[in-house]
């Protein structure tokens, strides 16, 4: 063969070669695309999720409070405190100080840092606690509610003006005093969603978070007892069973559903 014909062989044998390696670029990319179309889509709504959880667990705990600055007195008493140690430490609060601005601003910060050992680094609990009664005394009149009736975005603003509340605290908030009807989730509850399919969790918790909000915001109930209790029952769910590390998938009334206990 000569030298033309040996090259005109080697340019065949490298395009079939290319297209080869194309083609199977093409199948590899589409059952990726498979896999994941398969393990990110939700397979159950979101109503027969929370009705499946309240099977399982029964009815759920009621919000601790249905004051707006008592529930942000309750996300910053105790630092990485468990439920129980949290609502111990906020019962002597009551109990001993009050939760009233003027009431928090007249105690010993030595007083408040022993409320908040239920948690760890009870003396930055302390400071936070004195920072959120002088903001409510100086910006609001000691009175939330008030500012919880202005439109939805001026009534976030004034929430996240306090220590620890972001936007899904302040939707909590919003949720737990009735002032609007908005889904809110915890991280439990947000890790729940994210393994059933309704959103990839993201770098981001905020970038997450409002993921899975878009995905259900048309198949929500607008009543705030259906909302509530759906926000309790994920984040009882993913406190119980749906842990970070080692859930225990076995035990999960909504295994079926999972595609985290798919993928394992």
């Amino acid at each position: 063969m000569s030298s033309f014909g040996r090259s005109q062989t080697r340019k065949k044998t490298k395009r079939k070669m290319k297209a080869t390696a194309k083609k199977m670029t093409m199948m590899t990319t589409k059952a990726t695309t498979d896999t994941r179309s398969q393990h990110g889509k939700a397979t159950i709504t979101f109503s027969r999720l929370v009705d499946k959880l309240q099977q399982h667990y029964g009815s759920p705990a009621p919000p601790p409070s249905t004051d707006p600055l008592e529930l942000i007195i309750w996300e910053n008493i105790a630092y990485l405190a468990n439920d129980k140690r949290r609502a111990e430490a906020f019962a002597i609060l009551k109990r001993t100080i009050g939760t009233r601005p003027e009431q928090i601003l007249g105690a010993r910060h030595s007083a408040l840092a022993a409320i908040g050992k239920a948690g760890i680094l009870p003396d930055v609990s302390a400071e936070k606690l004195l920072t959120i009664a002088k903001i409510a005394y100086e910006e609001f009149d000691s009175d939330l509610r008030a500012a919880l009736k202005k439109p939805l975005p001026q009534a976030k603003k004034a929430l996240k003006r306090f220590p620890s509340i972001g936007d899904p605290g302040a939707e909590k908030i919003l949720l737990f005093t009735r002032s609007y009807p908005v889904m809110a989730l915890d991280s439990n509850g947000l890790r729940v969603m994210c393994r059933v399919g309704y959103a990839e969790e993201q770098k981001s918790y905020s970038a997450t978070y409002r993921l899975v909000l878009n995905a259900i915001c048309g198949r929500l109930p607008r009543d705030y007892d259906s909302l509530i209790r759906a926000h309790q029952l994920l984040r009882q769910h993913g406190q119980d069973l749906c842990k970070r590390s080692k859930p225990r998938c076995v035990e999960c009334p909504i295994t079926d559903s999972c595609n985290y206990s798919r993928k394992g």
